[in-house]
């Protein structure tokens, strides 16, 4: 009887431990959930529903044991709000990126980042970004982007179980108020917290929930640092993806405000569909499994890049 309680438990532990380290559909499920819940009422910056998602990104962020910075988790900024033509602007609101880090082990390459990004907010009730007629419908945004921070927390836990493994440092941001402009991706790159020549690469994940049949995954900007292209290309086809990459192409997103800055990137994404900036994009359109496709992809060339000598430098495209 002893023996089964001990097995019993050692299962228990070791079950414990695998969801802790590993991708799993299950967290995706979990994270998605919550992101596109009807309390967040479509994550919009300001008021009690964009700091509910805060405190959740900061508490998984603690979770998994992420370093912070000097003023802790959350960086705050200011935001202009669109509004629809003909109206009178509002007050600016104050929202925040999340941002928090797992150090290097190498003594020189630690002080090196890769940052990886996904932006948490979305529509609100539509406003004048909505592409449907619906008026004050919650824009639950599942695939933009509740599927890109679920796949950030993700991937941040299973690099943090492999740390030991890291020579250059890695660095996570959820951010703030991207569909009103980019607005937190640009206050991070004016207001870094590292400075800018030490981030060799930025991966960002906007709307990385809906792979196709085809396992189509689409990137820009990977013509940005050395054999960018071949690698992305190669890696995918190894995971029995279908990889659209493109050296430039660097697209509309939070990583442009790095590229404008001189910072190498890589923008993701599976693809549009008629449901974008639409009250349709829900949680019950996404493809889990092809999720978790996406998020080892990422992993792994993110495991590439920071446990390794991969050289890196910012190559300009046209």
């Amino acid at each position: 009887m002893n023996k089964f309680l001990l097995l019993l438990a050692l299962n228990i532990i070791s079950v414990s431990v695998f969801s802790q380290s590993e991708i799993t559909e299950n967290e995706l499920k979990e994270h998605l959930l919550f992101l596109t819940s009807e309390k967040n009422a479509g994550r919009y910056p300001g008021g009690k529903e964009n700091k509910r998602v805060v405190k959740y990104l900061k508490k998984e962020f603690k979770n998994l044991g992420l370093k912070f910075f000097k003023k802790g988790y959350k960086q705050p900024f200011e935001a202009q709000l669109r509004v629809e033509k003909g109206t009178d602007q509002k007050p600016k609101v104050v929202t925040w990126n999340v941002v928090g880090y797992i150090e290097g082990n190498d003594p020189v390459l630690k002080k090196e980042f890769i940052v990886l990004g996904a932006h948490y907010d979305h529509l609100g009730l539509g406003g004048p970004s909505s592409k449907s007629k619906k008026k004050n419908t919650i824009h639950y945004g599942a695939d933009d982007n509740a599927s890109g921070t679920a796949a950030l927390l993700e991937i941040a836990e299973k690099i943090v179980s492999q740390k030991k493994q890291l020579k250059r440092s890695v660095l996570f941001i959820a951010f703030g108020a991207e569909e009103q402009g980019l607005l937190g991706s640009k206050y991070f790159v004016e207001n870094p917290l590292v400075p800018l020549s030490q981030i060799k690469l930025m991966i960002n994940m906007d709307m990385v929930g809906r792979l196709n049949k085809q396992k189509h995954v689409y990137m820009g900007g990977a013509g940005t640092f050395p054999d960018g292209v071949s690698f992305m290309r190669n890696l995918g086809k190894s995971l029995e993806l279908n990889p659209i990459v493109h050296a430039g192409s660097v697209g509309g997103s939070d990583h442009v405000s790095f590229y404008k800055k001189g910072v190498s990137v890589l923008g993701m994404h599976t693809g549009g569909h008629p449901q974008y900036h639409t009250p349709e994009d829900t949680i019950e359109l996404i493809n889990i499994k092809g999720e978790k496709q996406v998020c080892d992809y990422v992993f792994q060339a993110i495991m590439k890049f920071a446990s390794t000598n991969y050289k890196m430098e910012f190559i300009k495209q046209d």
